[in-house]
């Protein structure tokens, strides 16, 4: 199984949105989801199914994504990807959701499902537009330094 954990990009402050279930991607959170996926391409990465948060940031982000993989499938949201989504439950859903999987979230849920599926107790917070690849129970990110 690959899964790729992506945490939303950048986001128009709450202020602005009126509610942090509202906010949508600022102009960089969408050049930051476009480089994301160059970068994911660039290395040959496919995916059988992408999973977001049903909050606009994520969705946006994984259709974003989608477009720059040629994924011409649908992004499929689950709420247990929202900011306060249990990782247990999610990481259910990834299991039976196919072999090569996409998942976009919010911090903190984001870290603590790949702290989960590393067997980990902690794991460093994602910044915007970044990806951690989980193959055969080790990471990789994107994009790379």
């Amino acid at each position: 199984m690959r899964i790729y954990l992506v945490r939303h990009g950048d986001a128009v402050p709450e202020e602005r949105a009126g509610s942090d279930r509202d906010r949508w991607l600022t102009e960089r959170g969408r050049d930051g989801a476009r480089a994301l996926a160059r970068s994911l391409r660039e290395h040959a990465i496919e995916v059988d199914v992408i999973l977001a948060s049903p909050l606009p940031r994520a969705v946006q982000t994984a259709e974003l994504l989608a477009h720059g993989l040629g994924f011409e499938g649908p992004v499929v949201t689950r709420r247990c990807l929202e900011p306060a989504g249990s990782p247990l439950v999610a990481a259910a859903e990834i299991a039976a959701a196919g072999a090569r999987v996409l998942v976009v979230s919010h911090e903190p849920v984001i870290s603590a499902l790949g702290a989960h599926l590393l067997g980990l107790d902690y794991m460093s917070p994602f910044r915007t537009a970044q990806c951690c690849a989980i193959v055969n129970g080790k990471p990789t990110y994107y994009p790379q330094s």
